[in-house]
């Protein structure tokens, strides 16, 4: 048994749990469908987030089909937590850190050293949150006369399931734009090195474990369709989300363990 930052000791069912859920937050329907080729898509989306990484599978997705890239968001939960990663990154620092708008940062860097054409460039810069990239990407999607037929999704793994919900529900009263999910790494912890570890590449190192367990258990209770929940019969941000009964289960092991502080993972907002 080890520990996975400050919590623990983790033993295996922990560990097939913390995977359990993770695997389901992020939808990723390029692999769970087996599409090796990337289709093509009308759009690609970007849900700001602080994972760098997932800006740069989302500009070579968009360098790959030919298709626009939106990027949304504003001034939420995660703009300190990009900033800070920009102000890190050796090369992404000389962005203007003081853009306004996680859109306008992430922005900077797809047109600075990613190599993405700015007239391929489109930004949604006013969502604060979640459900806010959902429905001000339709907004301004339709303010410029734009219906795509078809995106591709990007966002923090952890939240992509919850942004894919936002984005049928923002295209609730129309024809909602087939969208395909892909949250660029599935994450997956383990043991390395004798501790518990991300076992994906050093770009995936990119939530402290504190932060990855505040995003997983709150995934979960917001997605779930009661009265605390954001679904059709708690707060209506979402419509109706199917929570397998394994990953119910694991999330519950996880809560009830007594291995995570109750109050840790409560502390870091979701978005």
């Amino acid at each position: 048994m080890s520990f996975f930052g400050p919590y623990g000791p983790l033993d295996t069912d922990d560990i097939v749990a913390l995977n359990a859920v993770a695997h389901f937050l992020a939808l990723d329907d390029l692999s769970d469908k087996g599409l090796h080729n990337t289709p093509v898509f009308d759009l690609v989306v970007l849900a700001g987030n602080a994972l760098l990484w997932t800006l740069e599978g989302a500009v070579k997705k968009a360098r790959t089909t030919g298709a626009p890239l939106l990027i949304s968001g504003g001034i939420g939960h995660s703009t300190p937590l990009l900033a800070a990663a920009v102000d890190a990154h050796p090369v992404y620092r000389k962005a203007l850190a003081g853009q306004t708008s996680e859109a306008r940062l992430l922005g900077d860097i797809a047109a600075m050293f990613l190599g993405l054409d700015q007239s391929r460039l489109l930004l949604e810069d006013a969502s604060t949150n979640c459900g806010e990239n959902g429905l001000f990407s339709r907004r301004f999607l339709d303010s410029i006369g734009f219906a795509p037929t078809s995106m591709l999704l990007v966002q923090d793994p952890l939240m992509q399931r919850r942004t894919d919900a936002s984005f049928r529900q923002a295209w609730a009263d129309a024809a909602c734009p087939a969208i395909t999910n892909w949250p660029v790494q599935v994450p997956r912890v383990g043991y390395r090195n004798n501790r518990i570890d991300f076992l994906q590449s050093p770009n995936s190192r990119k939530w402290t474990p504190e932060r990855f367990l505040s995003l997983l258990a709150g995934e979960i209770q917001r997605l779930t369709d009661d009265q605390n929940g954001y679904g059709p019969r708690g707060k209506g941000f979402l419509p109706h989300v199917d929570i397998p009964d394994d990953v119910e289960a694991a999330w519950r092991h996880i809560m009830r363990s007594g291995k995570f502080d109750s109050s840790a993972l409560r502390r870091t907002p979701g978005g």
